[in-house]
């Protein structure tokens, strides 16, 4: 029991230093003698935290990365760059000790990607399978890389492969998530015929997520491809019906409508920019927001 007027506001910056919120269940009110009562509820550890960081404009966050991305820029014939992959691994690490909750969904299109049947021989299903296994494969090396930084992982496949990953589970998922470790969703949705965009906004709202973060090589949403054309415009923010209208691809018309139906906004940026990922957490006017 705090009887100083000023003890809320104190007790908030230490939070914030020791990184209590999220971390710890805290409460402050005021008693029937209007002094302050704080009380804890430890959940789990006390990780070190920047005193001078934002706190976080989100609580859960679902983190969707192509996997074309993950090549990197140094030109190898691998099917991921360590570079990048340790960079992306920092960049959730900087997030998870804000007290914020990480789900990941990666693409596999840095491994296989669907081709036509005619020119491949390889039919639609058969192909999006190998697809499939390819985002597993995307998500055991973004485990590894987390770990080995000791950010806690559950690798959770829509697919059975008990040997690799945890079969998909939502409840046991939010329940990781809870624990502050970092779920990484591998196959897909476990079908033929939907990609990992729409597989990444399905999770995220099973998961109940705040906002789904879609992680590219460019820092937002333009008129036109900026890559290809130098006069696109970048949007600051847009609605779900501005994006229809306009034709902007911003994912699949699956994954968008599921997004737009479920009011589940969605954040553009670069996440091949490091330090990116927490500037958008901290609600910095990175990229850009859809909702």
């Amino acid at each position: 029991m705090y009887s100083t007027p000023w003890i809320k506001s104190l007790v908030a910056l230490e939070c914030r230093s020791l990184h209590l919120i999220n971390k710890f269940n805290l409460r402050i009110k005021l008693n029937s003698k209007m002094n302050f009562v704080l009380s804890f509820h430890a959940k789990s550890y006390l990780a070190p935290q920047n005193t001078f960081s934002m706190l976080p404009m989100y609580k859960r966050v679902l983190l969707k990365l192509s996997g074309e991305a993950l090549l990197g820029t140094d030109g190898h014939n691998e099917p991921f760059s360590p570079k990048i992959i340790e960079q992306y691994a920092q960049d959730i690490k900087s997030v998870i000790e804000l007290g914020v909750q990480v789900a990941v969904v990666i693409g596999g299109g840095n491994i296989y990607r669907g081709m036509n049947e005619a020119d491949s021989g390889i039919e639609r299903a058969h192909g999006d399978y190998m697809g499939m296994l390819a985002t597993v494969i995307n998500g055991m090396a973004m485990q590894a890389m987390l770990e080995k930084i000791g950010v806690y992982t559950r690798l959770q496949s829509a697919i059975n492969m008990e040997q690799v990953a945890e079969p998909y589970i939502r409840r046991k998922a939010m329940r990781h998530l809870e624990k502050g470790r970092v779920v990484i969703f591998g196959a897909g949705t476990g079908n033929p015929y939907f990609t990992t965009d729409t597989a990444g906004s399905l999770r995220a709202i099973e998961m109940k997520a705040d906002v789904i973060l879609k992680g590219t090589r460019v820092d937002g949403i333009y008129t036109a491809d900026p890559e290809k054309d130098p006069t696109a415009t970048k949007f600051e923010q847009l609605s779900y019906q501005e994006c229809l209208d306009k034709r902007l691809k911003v994912m699949d018309m699956t994954a968008f409508t599921l997004c737009m139906e479920n009011k589940l906004p969605i954040i553009v940026f670069d996440m091949n920019k490091q330090g990116n990922l927490l500037k958008v957490i901290e609600g910095m006017n990175i990229g850009t927001m859809v909702k």
